[in-house]
């Protein structure tokens, strides 16, 4: 697997896909197997006093058909909704990302020896087949990517009325207060934003600092980190994964030219950047305008915009003024602010001083909302999305219910009595 993904990105840390595409898989799996036999029981619920005696239930059936379509984090991205659509007692029809080829035939060969062609089906393809498959009339369909393309998937999927799960990324801030320790912040930051070299939906994509001295701090403080992790880089830096294709470095490249012609102050934190081998350095914007591409899309690699602003109010109003992200990264030990920025705004999913780690939490359920998407996956948050939960009342013999029907003056205190 990982000598696949390292082939597919040029160069990808060994270490990086143990733990992004390995740990992961296996946790989600662990878990379903561990709770599985517990969310398939029918589960009893109330049926309500005017009922009784009846008895009500929830029965987790399997929808059908559910289609997956993977963006190029290869692994982890296909093989959870996979594996929660199985648990589910669904089929499933995979469509893995098409910038990764080789990671999809390791896939192929995975799953074929794993499930029967009628369990669990595999279609390789392009922008194009991609399309097509949205448009199938599956029984639930989850898409992870770009805004942008989900949008496009909707759209397709429309006509057959298919249930969505989206997880569609953004702009996911990192708000770092005035009590936090700026080591300790630069040293989480570093592990969440160049991590598969910033090629994760949920890395910040960019941080507010309240006060210029603490911005100026942590900018020395983020270079160093990353000339303790990854040295200048032209010895090869096997640690660092390099950026998927080559129209993904041009983007990427094309957000610093724009960003150096406005005249905005762009730190390379490495002396290495090599379009040759798609190694694009960790670079810093400061204080780039709004309305920069970097600032008005998400990034999805290794440029981290650094911002600073005057208190925690305008920190909150910004992130408020943009659409709500994926994921959202306050830093406090001050736990009213906390509390405060949780209250005042609303993402996807959070992590409290530290980043990513809310996904391998399996508990929580992973998912976005408004622009950064719809739906939950994940534990047994995934099991319900991809169940149908079917309700269920169970009449009793003798009930009186059978009383309920004309004349009705003959029952006119009955019917009194349920209106209460």
């Amino acid at each position: 697997m990982a000598e696949a993904i390292a082939a597919d990105f040029g160069h990808r840390s060994h270490d990086e896909t143990l733990l992004a595409d390995g740990m992961t898989v296996l946790a989600a799996i662990d878990h379903l197997l561990r709770h599985l036999r517990g969310w398939m029981k029918p589960r009893r619920v109330g049926s309500g006093w005017r009922l009784w005696p009846a008895r009500a239930q929830l029965r987790p059936m399997p929808l059908g058909v559910v289609g997956v379509i993977a963006p190029n984090y290869p692994v982890n991205l296909a093989l959870i909704p996979l594996a929660t659509a199985i648990a589910a007692g669904n089929h499933v029809f995979l469509k893995p990302s098409e910038h990764t080829p080789r990671t999809t035939q390791f896939l192929h060969g995975l799953l074929a020896e794993v499930f029967p062609a009628s369990r669990v089906a595999v279609a390789d393809g392009g922008a194009e087949l991609a399309g097509a498959f949205s448009a199938l009339p599956f029984d639930h369909l989850v898409f992870t990517g770009s805004t942008a393309v989900g949008r496009k998937v909707m759209a397709a999927a429309a006509p057959n009325l298919t249930p969505l799960t989206l997880e569609l990324g953004g702009k996911s801030p990192l708000v770092l207060c005035e009590d936090y320790p700026i080591e300790r912040a630069a040293a989480r930051l570093t592990t969440g934003k160049w991590f598969n070299a910033g090629q994760t939906c949920i890395a910040p994509d960019y941080v507010l600092v309240i006060g210029r001295a603490r911005r100026d701090a942590l900018v020395q403080a983020l270079r160093a980190q990353a000339t303790a992790r990854y040295g200048d880089m032209r010895d090869g830096a096997q640690d660092y994964s390099r950026i998927v294709n080559d129209a993904q470095f041009a983007r990427l490249q094309g957000y610093l030219d724009e960003a150096r012609a406005r005249g905005c102050e762009v730190l390379a934190l490495a002396d290495a950047h090599d379009p040759a081998q798609r190694l694009f350095a960790p670079a810093l914007v400061l204080d780039p305008p709004e309305d920069l591409a970097v600032m008005r899309e998400e990034i999805f690699g290794p440029i981290l915009p650094v911002l600073c602003v005057d208190s925690l109010d305008a920190a909150i109003a910004f992130v408020n003024a943009r659409d709500r992200p994926l994921a959202l990264y306050p830093f406090s030990h001050d736990r009213a602010e906390v509390e405060k920025i949780l209250r005042s705004t609303l993402a996807g999913g959070v992590t409290v001083n530290d980043t990513l780690l809310h996904f391998a939490a399996e508990n929580l359920p992973f998912g976005g909302v408004g622009a950064s998407g719809m739906g939950a996956y994940h534990g047994r948050s995934g099991f319900d999305a991809l169940s149908k939960q079917l309700p269920v009342l169970w009449q009793a013999r003798r009930s009186a219910s059978d009383l309920l029907h004309p004349p009705y003056p003959r029952i006119r205190r009955m019917i009194d009595l349920l209106l209460r």
